[in-house]
């Protein structure tokens, strides 16, 4: 069962966005979808009750007698929307049961001196080092025009981590957002640019992750 992390220690960079529509297109597949939620702001989770029923489902925590939150039974993927400031052992625990760690970022350099330091720890863990947890960037609202833009790209490229594209700023995730909706829950020509974006990533979320040169110990 394929977990799709989602983190970033800085609030506000597009988590949730990522988290829903990760969720969305994995339901559009014809897949059993889980999206949980660990962030106290619970907004993936107010966005699943928005989702309209008619929609293909996207199923939320279960929670048990003992008031444990549990995967549900015949989930087949599981995507997990993350609190900011999220690191050391909680970060570690998380990483440990990650298939794939995607990390928005925004075009400003206090996302990226907040991002920085974040994706040493996360790329020192060992689950990432030995290969069972991929990690990458993906650039959010990022006007290709702009110095913010550049700035970005200059910090990724000196990072052992891929980026999977960048996605424009629009009013389509908000709006759809609204109403529990998805960019793969409309009419694709409504949404054809953005889904183009999102290509890169979703083809990542398939791809195996290449075995390691040599395993290294846990600090």
């Amino acid at each position: 069962m394929p977990v799709l992390l989602v983190a970033n220690p800085k609030g506000g960079v597009g988590k949730s966005t990522i988290a829903t529509n990760l969720a969305g297109y994995l339901a559009a597949q014809g897949f059993s979808v889980m999206l949980g939620d660990i962030d106290r702001q619970q907004s993936s989770k107010h966005w699943l009750a928005l989702r309209p029923a008619s929609l293909p489902l996207i199923r939320s925590w279960e929670i048990g007698a003992e008031g444990l939150a549990k995967t549900p039974r015949g989930v087949s993927h599981v995507v997990l929307d993350t609190p900011a400031g999220v690191t050391g052992e909680r970060l570690k625990e998380l990483v440990r049961i990650a298939d794939k760690v995607i990390v928005p970022l925004q075009p400003s350099i206090f996302d990226i001196l907040a991002t920085r330091d974040f994706l040493a720890e996360l790329t020192g863990r060992k689950a990432v080092r030995q290969g069972h947890a991929q990690v990458g960037i993906i650039g959010m609202r990022v006007d290709a025009r702009t110095r913010a833009a550049d700035q970005l790209q200059r910090f990724v490229s000196t990072l052992d981590v891929p980026v999977l594209g960048y996605l424009r700023d629009t009013q389509n995730y908000v709006q759809l957002a609204a109403h529990g909706l998805t960019l793969w829950d409309v009419a694709p020509a409504r949404v054809e640019k953005d889904r183009e974006q999102w290509q890169p990533l979703v083809e990542w979320l398939f791809t195996k992750a290449p075995a390691p040169a040599a395993a290294a110990a846990e600090h």
